[in-house]
């Protein structure tokens, strides 16, 4: 006969909350605060979860730290204003040239990467803008506007500050010779939505419309160096600002403002205060102000992937993650059909819209995380939206590309099996297009480093899943060789012709992934 005995002592006293802990604070200090409840080590508790606080208020945008929703509420809205895209030129060659020195080589790296960023995001403060979402070595930021400027008027201005801030990286000295980076930059003004999408487990920040569309294709028709606005964009500012004719469509702002720039159109933002000062520090009041931080913690932990959020955890008593060269699978999905029909839907067919949206997002994400992987957003394209997906960072595996490849047939059953909604009566058609690669990238926290920042992987290897991506139209999977060699025997891959890609001196050996290899 089995006998069972517990003890007399009672349970915690963070018993209530401990379910809501586990994922939000580092193991040796989850487990002291377990068997040790003292106020010293309560406090400890609280000024952790305070400073993580203080780190996730900087990992998403303005707009949605001042207004999060519920975990696993959904929500949407349209707003107006102008969009800034902007891109960098010159980081590949910079980056492979560093990659050959290890852990100095990605300090040295990140430092000129994070000077950039940096520079950039205070302007675009300064000017009254808001910094939106990072996307490898781009940016997404916004300006609204206020009482007395005009949002593309703050935008161009910023653009323009932006473009002559650039001049410090037109020369970069290194051990590894000299570099130059360059940066494209557009705005377009105009309607966009916004959606909060998801599972309390993980939720999507979400910009929509042709309005994210056309300032891509901006940043994609602009010139190093210059500002480039869509026609219509610049019929709001050609009183303001003299211009000349770019690509089709497009005008380049010349900048012969001089000294009437100046620094920036509003004041620098206040900075956030530090937190409530404790007035006691017994036991009690420091479990009450754990649980209330608990709660103000939890929506913004529920917007960052489960392994970057264990990152940000262990790490946030130094506030630095180390940057690295790991070599990943990396998975660009164009998602074709639901983004674009926000801007054709009736008022009454949105919610259907979105929810949808995040019906997909879930189950997708879901498909990643039970492969190991790590879906980091979904982003802007030129068409539909992008979902960025990695095998293999911050977690390695020995098989990331047999992983990413599941993920990737899983993702495409998922959207071809969808149940479309009605938008104008019709039901929307959704395809996907999706792309794998794998090798070396950087991996780093870029941005401010004491602010607007994220976790980020960049490289040829994220360029290059994402052209292929663009050529896999219809539903395809297109990998490459490296991908492709990874993988023998277990699924059933199609040889292609090389293709041509961006970047690339000599055609790329491409395969396309049909499915699972058939049983004999």
């Amino acid at each position: 006969m089995n006998e069972q005995h517990s003890s007399n002592q009672a349970l915690s006293p963070l018993a209530a909350i401990e379910p809501r802990l586990r994922t939000l604070l580092p193991a040796d200090l989850y487990a002291t605060a377990w068997v040790d409840p003292s106020p010293a080590v309560l406090m400890r508790v609280y000024e952790h979860l305070r400073t993580l606080r203080r780190i996730l208020y900087d990992y998403v945008p303005r707009q949605l730290s001042e207004n999060l929703p519920k975990p696993g509420e959904t929500r949407y809205g349209w707003q107006q204003g102008t969009l800034m895209f902007t891109d960098l030129s010159g980081f590949t060659r910079l980056m492979e040239a560093n990659s050959s020195g290890g852990r100095s080589g990605a300090e040295a790296l990140l430092g000129v990467l994070n000077s950039y960023f940096a520079t950039m995001i205070e302007i675009i403060s300064k000017s009254g803008g808001n910094m939106l979402e990072f996307t490898g070595d781009a940016m997404l930021a916004q300006f609204n506007g206020d009482a007395r400027l005009n949002d593309t008027v703050q935008a161009v201005r910023a653009g323009l500050r932006m473009q002559r801030a650039m001049a410090p990286f037109a020369r970069i000295e290194t051990a590894h010779g000299t570099f130059s980076l360059g940066m494209r930059l557009g705005l377009h003004l105009g309607r966009f939505l916004t959606a909060d999408i998801g599972t309390p487990r993980r939720m999507e920040h979400l910009m929509l419309g042709q309005t994210v569309q056309a300032t891509k294709l901006a940043e994609g028709a602009g010139q190093v160096g210059r500002v480039n606005l869509t026609m219509a964009t610049y019929e709001a500012v050609k009183d303001s600002f003299r211009a000349e004719a770019g690509k089709p469509d497009h005008m380049l702002i010349i900048d012969d403002l001089g000294d009437r720039l100046g620094e920036y159109d509003i004041l620098p933002p206040t900075i956030r205060a530090a937190g409530n000062v404790l007035m006691s520090r017994s036991a009690d009041t420091l479990l009450r102000e754990i649980s209330d931080m608990t709660a103000r913690v939890e929506p913004l932990a529920s917007f960052i992937p489960f392994p970057f959020l264990s990152l940000l955890v262990q790490s946030a008593a130094t506030r630095k993650i180390a940057p690295d060269f790991p070599e990943p699978t990396v998975v660009f999905v164009n998602l074709i059909g639901l983004p674009e029909a926000v801007d054709k839907a009736l008022p009454e067919e949105e919610p259907k819209l979105v929810e949808t949206l995040s019906r997909m997002f879930a189950l997708i994400n879901a498909a990643v995380e039970v492969r190991g992987g790590v879906l980091k957003k979904v982003t802007y394209h030129v068409g539909g939206s992008d979902i960025v997906i990695y095998f293999g960072v911050p977690t390695a595996h020995t098989d990331n590309a047999v992983r990413a490849a599941n993920a990737a047939l899983a993702i495409r059953d998922i959207i071809v099996n969808l149940k479309p909604p009605i938008v104008g009566g019709q039901p929307v058609r959704t395809t996907c297009q999706i792309g794998i690669a794998c090798g070396n990238v950087f991996s780093a926290e870029i941005g401010e480093p004491r602010g607007r920042r994220e976790f980020n992987v960049l490289g040829d290897t994220v360029n290059t899943a994402a052209r292929l991506m663009d050529r896999a139209v219809g539903n395809r999977i297109f990998m490459t060789e490296p991908v492709f060699e990874a993988i023998p025997g277990r699924f059933e891959i199609a040889t292609l012709e090389p293709i041509e890609l961006k970047g690339k001196a000599a055609p790329t050996p491409v395969y396309e992934l049909l499915g699972l290899a058939r049983s004999e």
